[in-house]
């Protein structure tokens, strides 16, 4: 292996964290999970993700949290307290990317960096508050077609820290600059489905993310979506989401593709 062929690798360990285990999703209980044919409660897919973004921004710096592009889809649960394994592997500029937990493959993902960030204009998507009532989620709760909202959040102070803490960030560079970590995108745009169904365990299938602007510490964040798709497979209920995460009312900061089950195949106890 020549020399640059080995700087093209990184690799980076994480000791998984179940940051939702009393959370209403009921995928991240153990007991539940079990239901389901898992081990044990599963780390939220958006955390994996989160420990996926390591590599690309230790790869390109912040040149990445403004204009990176980053794909994941997750194929096995990630453990509370297991290792996490990451290797990146770049080639012609795109970043490949795999989670290794406990023998196998638990997630796949790529990254790049786009010469320019997209341009995408705010007023394309919709603005529209959450649903005043949740209700409990059927196949009709999120209709082809249909614009969503969510409740503002955001993450100042000490909730940011926590945020790092959590996810088992190692770079200096988002408490050194102020910066927000792009893993609470795609937490926002799970608050879509969440704020507008009263939903069961689910589980969140995969994000293509385009990053447009670095986030800070401390903006407020609210998603703008779409549903532009909702079909049931292997007896899983899915949808897809196009959205644009948006900071403060008014800046764009990525244009995110999401996608969950909403509603799981219960399997039989073993």
């Amino acid at each position: 292996m020549t020399s640059q062929q080995m700087a093209a690798q990184q690799t980076y360990r994480v000791s998984a964290y179940n940051t939702s285990k009393l959370s209403e999703n009921k995928i991240h209980d153990d007991a539940v999970a079990r239901k389901f044919g898992f081990s044990g409660g599963l780390v939220p897919g958006v955390d994996v993700m989160a420990y996926m973004m390591h590599l690309p921004v230790e790869r390109w710096g912040r040149d990445f949290l403004g204009r990176g592009l980053i794909e994941a889809r997750f194929v096995k649960p990630v453990y509370d307290g297991e290792t996490a394994e990451l290797t990146g592997r770049e080639d012609g500029g795109v970043l490949a990317i795999e989670v290794h937990s406990r023998g196998e493959l638990c997630a796949t993902g790529t990254a790049s960096l786009p010469a320019n960030a997209p341009a995408v204009s705010v007023n394309y998507y919709e603005q529209i508050a959450a649903v005043a009532e949740r209700k409990p989620v059927s196949p009709s709760s999120y209709p082809l077609g249909k614009w969503l909202g969510t409740i503002p959040r955001d993450w100042s102070g000490d909730a940011a820290k926590d945020y790092l803490a959590d996810i088992r960030e190692t770079d200096p560079i988002y408490l050194r600059e102020g910066l927000g970590h792009p893993g609470l995108l795609p937490r926002v745009m799970n608050k879509v489905l969440v704020d507008n169904a009263i939903l069961g365990p689910w589980i969140h299938v995969g994000t293509r993310m385009q990053l447009l602007s670095a986030s800070k510490i401390g903006d407020e964040l609210t998603a703008r979506a779409k549903v532009s798709d909702n079909y049931e497979k292997k007896g899983h209920r899915f949808v897809e989401l196009d959205a644009l995460v948006v900071a403060n009312g008014s800046t764009p900061l990525a244009h995110c593709r999401h996608i969950a089950i909403v509603q799981p195949r219960e399997q039989a106890a073993a």
